[in-house]
């Protein structure tokens, strides 16, 4: 697994400053760079399809959306990850090891790039995580 480097990592805000203390509607769009390794974060209301809709990103489907959804008084991280089906690199098996063993730095992107969420809303680090692994095959 990669280790996380703050200085790889660069954070898009579509949100105004006051946005920090709202958690819903939050989701954040992560995508990288296989030859630079630099992690690209967006942090916004919806997800940012310019950055996943280039040719390249909709081949590889590397990319990883996530969202915050309340859930009875608290609040859960939804990420979602594409392992097979369409025009996408890799078998669904290998997609699927790379995605579970990448999780990690992926939290760790998340709340260190969101890190003024977390500081107005320390709880949160506790909430449930559930991560939909999308696929067009059952296994």
């Amino acid at each position: 697994m990669t280790n996380f480097n703050p200085e790889k990592l660069h954070v898009l805000h579509q949100i105004p400053n006051e946005f920090n203390k709202v958690i819903i509607p939050r989701k954040y769009t992560l995508t990288h760079s296989d030859s630079t390794g630099d992690l690209f974060l967006t942090i916004g209301k919806d997800y940012d399809i310019d950055q996943i809709s280039n040719l390249y990103t909709r081949f590889m489907r590397d990319e990883v959306i996530a969202e915050w959804l309340p859930k009875n008084n608290h609040y859960e991280l939804h990420l979602y990850v594409h392992v097979s089906g369409g025009l996408i690199f890799g078998w669904a098996r290998l997609r699927d090891k790379i995605f579970r063993n990448h999780l990690p730095l992926v939290l760790q992107t998340i709340v260190f790039g969101d890190k003024k969420l977390f500081e107005e809303f320390p709880s949160l680090k506790e909430s449930q995580i559930f991560v939909h692994f999308k696929s067009t095959h059952k296994k």
